[in-house]
């Protein structure tokens, strides 16, 4: 067996054990969203609440339920890895209905087989992002032929578009923003070129490797661990009982570390605390 053929046995090994923890993953979250239905149920027949109980009561089983998939769903994308070839693939699923009822001719470029694998994150929003630029190709209805090409130089994805519509979009086109704010979340950058009467162009370049983010406010406030803890999940929107369920601990004692967190931070709300806490 050659090397080629021991590494690429390799990766497929670890693609289908991939596979067996994303379905054990998803069968864990189909129960505890099952749970999370029958309790908001159960609340909302409850003859022992009165609306506005039963109200405040669904509302933060929701909220609760809700960050919590919003975690997992963080964890997972971050933990998964696609070859490009395979990210691609689904790619081309995704927009083949397009391509059968529409009068947009579709061209794929393929990656190369020998790529580096892609982050789940990554593999996802490229996904999306190419799909949000040919529907505005379509919806503009001025293109026939749209080119999608994806390639890796080993540190980033290189996404490539190009129609050949009138020539006149923009970086400022509203058409472009989902686009934008998606390539901008992973610290990406975005071209757009456009010649009148010959189309448009647009050139993305995603990184594979998340850059090393700071501990919040860790130059300016010294910080506990459990502050520190405690910090990410009000960044992320938790209310005091989430991040108390999250954490293991009571709501007074959430509560008090976020007293202690306003404090050092001299920040007057919990909304300006959130807001440090990003900008750090």
């Amino acid at each position: 067996m050659s090397v080629d053929d021991a590494v690429t046995d390799e990766e497929s090994a670890g693609t289908r054990r991939q596979l067996v923890a994303l379905d054990r993953t998803v069968a864990e979250q189909a129960d505890q969203h099952a749970i999370t239905l029958e309790s908001l149920l159960a609340i909302l027949r409850s003859q022992r609440l009165d609306d506005r109980a039963a109200r405040m009561l669904a509302i933060d089983t929701a909220t609760t339920a809700l960050v919590g998939l919003r975690m997992a769903t963080d964890r997972q994308r971050r933990s998964m890895l696609e070859p490009v070839v395979g990210a691609f693939a689904r790619l081309r699923s995704d927009l083949r209905p397009l391509e059968r009822f529409s009068e947009l001719d579709v061209q794929f470029v393929e990656p190369p087989a020998t790529g580096r694998a892609l982050p789940g994150e990554v593999a996802h929003a490229a996904r999306a992002i190419v799909r949000s630029a040919v529907l505005a190709v379509v919806d503009a209805g001025e293109a026939r032929r749209v080119r999608i090409q994806w390639d890796c130089d080993g540190w980033n994805l290189l996404v490539g578009i190009r129609d050949d519509g009138n020539g006149e979009l923009t970086p400022h086109d509203d058409s472009l923003r989902p686009i934008a704010e998606r390539v901008s979340a992973l610290n990406g950058v975005l071209t757009v070129s456009a010649t009148p009467g010959w189309g448009s162009s647009l050139e993305i370049r995603l990184p594979l490797d998340p850059p090393v983010e700071p501990e919040p406010l860790a130059e300016s406030v010294r910080l506990t661990t459990r502050e520190r803890e405690v910090l990410h999940l009000v960044a992320s929107g938790a209310r005091n009982q989430t991040i108390a369920d999250e954490l293991g601990i009571s709501a007074n004692t959430v509560k008090f570390h976020v007293s202690n967190l306003l404090r050092k931070t001299e920040a007057t709300t919990r909304a300006e605390l959130a807001a440090l806490a990003a900008a750090r």
